[in-house]
């Protein structure tokens, strides 16, 4: 994963709103939530709400599907794991070259 992939991803869940939405879309699962469901569980307005769910999205942290009226965010699990992976990825290298 590239270095400004990660850094957007980090930058969008820096914020603390975007975080809690990001947590309650990742407790979801792989299936997502209902965008009114989010916004009942976390007592976000819709028009935050939706800025958000975009910032999340530019991030390609999550993606939107439509069934019928209702819009669902998924979140994007592989997205997250390559951002851990960068971060953990050369951990403790320098200690095992000194050994």
């Amino acid at each position: 994963m590239e270095l400004e992939t990660v850094a957007k991803a980090l930058k969008e869940l820096g914020h603390p709103t975007r975080l809690s939405i990001f947590k309650r879309l990742v407790r979801s699962g792989r299936n997502g939530i209902a965008v009114g469901d989010v916004q009942h569980d976390l007592g976000i307005p819709g028009s935050t709400l939706s800025h958000h769910l975009s910032s999340l999205m530019s991030a390609g942290l999550i993606t939107q599907r439509r069934e019928g009226r209702v819009l669902y965010c998924v979140p994007q699990f592989e997205q997250l794991d390559g951002v851990l992976t960068f971060l953990q990825e050369e951990c403790c290298a320098d200690e095992e070259m000194k050994n």
